[in-house]
């Protein structure tokens, strides 16, 4: 009977292990087509299958939770629709012929066109475009135009952390909604979780602002979204007549992330009044109705321009993310770079390119424009900061100049073309930017302008210290396996 018994029992154990086994395969070979389905640069398809294959079952959980674009099917396609009805409502723009330029200068002719197909527009003049660098500066301003408020006030952020000038805003946002102004908030559930969890929200919602958490982090929702999908806007809205946007969060350097090593964070944010701030607030109302259901989008009766021959700028604003105009982000990136003859300047604080923009980037050294790159020295994410250091060498090889600022992290996201073409924004040059967050980016034609932006990279290049080709080929051994290591992770970060 003891014997039957253990029989029954080795028989159970046996058939468990190769239902184990041959799940454990299923789940593998899935995994495997699911890669090979999905239309990928070969080099991100080979990466995820070396880890797959390499170690089976993290890769394959890894994969679950990071290798598809897992917005929930609802949100994503409710985004699509939304962002349809935004186009709709700027062409609608056109309305008011008076704002758009048909003309631009030789290197953003190309890049205007570009976004004229993808957006239905051209590029809208008559703004009045400053450049706040010192985060002393930018809060006052912002505090002001806080105050002198007459009817909403809308933000988007990706990290909202509490402490020094943040708490001042907040404070500003209360008395602001106590004159019953209509105050709105999105921001990030994972770059505010500090907010999240601090009393400031139940003091901000109780004045009545409205304040939405975007893209809950949340352990039962892993498998069905990517977690590092992430809301990473940066723009201020005052009663559809200014508009802010850049790389800074709703932060004081001095309070924010004081022991990761890294100095202060160094950003620069756009202050903008004109038209162009019309479709700033069409971008914001399409992310609010997204998250909350709420439309709140209507049809300026008017839309001043600035005195057109003393701000002459010709601006695009342009969003990007899942449900967005597909690639579109990675398009106006390569059309920029092979737009320029003379000058590229490129400050990023997390440069893992994609092979084209990498690419471009050293084809544009090649044949004969000077290419910039401005990248902080010390870096908060230990992955990005090994993986960037994987493309130097072939940037040093093809003639770019890599400055490594010292002072700081660097977290200004600038693309300077040829003195002429700006683009500032919250994007970096990384895959996550390119394809997977929510992000903003300002595009302006005027050589003013680009005076301005070029002043605040020479001042960051004082600050910096060149990478030499001949040192950096001779690094320790180690170093370089390290950076292949991560490299290998590159696509996927």
């Amino acid at each position: 009977m003891f014997i039957n018994f253990y029989s029954v029992i080795n028989i159970l154990l046996i058939i468990i292990n190769w239902i184990l086994l041959l799940g454990y395969w299923w789940l593998i070979i899935e995994v495997t087509l699911k890669v090979l389905k999905k239309r990928r640069t070969v080099s991100a398809s080979m990466a995820w299958l070396l880890i797959i294959y390499i170690v089976p079952l993290f890769g394959t959980i890894i994969y679950l939770l990071f290798g598809e674009l897992n917005v929930e099917k609802k949100r994503i396609k409710k985004n699509k629709i939304l962002w349809i009805s935004a186009l709709k409502k700027i062409k609608n723009l056109k309305n008011y012929k008076e704002i758009f330029t048909k003309n631009n200068s030789r290197v953003a002719h190309a890049l205007f066109q570009l976004c004229k197909h993808r957006q239905g527009i051209d590029g809208v003049k008559g703004n009045k475009i400053n450049i706040l660098t010192h985060p002393d500066d930018m809060m006052r301003t912002v505090i002001k135009d806080i105050n002198l408020a007459r009817k909403n006030i809308e933000m988007v952020f990706y990290i909202w952390y509490p402490g020094g000038w943040a708490n001042q805003v907040a404070e500003v946002l209360i008395k602001a909604a106590h004159r019953g102004i209509q105050c709105r908030l999105i921001l990030d559930s994972a770059g505010s979780n500090n907010f999240f969890r601090s009393i400031h929200v139940k003091m901000m919602r109780g004045a009545g602002i409205k304040i939405v958490e975007a893209l809950h982090v949340n352990i039962l929702r892993m498998f069905f979204r990517r977690m590092d999908v992430r809301q990473h806007r940066k723009m201020i809205l005052i009663d559809n007549r200014i508009g802010y946007t850049g790389s800074m969060n709703m932060i004081d350097p001095k309070y924010f992330k004081k022991n990761s090593g890294v100095g202060q964070w160094i950003d620069i944010m756009i202050r903008i009044e004109g038209p162009v701030v019309s479709t700033m607030r069409i971008i914001f109302s399409c992310d609010w109705e997204i998250e909350t259901g709420e439309k709140i989008f209507f049809v300026p009766d008017r839309i001043n321009t600035i005195n057109k021959s003393k701000y002459n700028y010709k601006t695009h604003i342009i969003p990007s993310g899942p449900g967005y105009s597909e690639g579109f982000m990675q398009q106006i990136l390569l059309t920029a770079i092979y737009s320029a003859r003379k000058k590229i300047v490129i400050t990023t604080p997390y440069l893992v390119p994609s092979d084209d923009l990498l690419r471009a980037i050293c084809t544009a050294a090649q044949r004969g424009v000077l290419v910039c790159i401005i990248i902080p020295k010390l870096n908060d994410s230990i992955l990005v900061r090994w993986a960037s250091r994987a493309f130097f060498s072939e940037l040093l090889h093809s003639g770019v100049i890599i400055y490594q600022f010292e002072t700081g992290l660097l977290h200004t996201k600038s693309i300077l073309v040829d003195n002429q073409l700006s683009l500032v924004g919250t994007a970096n040059l990384d895959m996550r930017s390119l394809w997977l967050n929510f992000e903003v980016t300002l595009i302006v034609d005027n050589r003013s302008f680009g005076k301005k932006l070029k002043k605040i990279h020479m001042n960051y290049i004082s600050f910096s210290t060149i990478l030499n080709l001949n040192e950096w080929i001779k690094r320790p051994y180690w170093q370089r396996a390290i950076e292949r290591f991560f490299y290998f992770f590159s696509p996927l970060l």
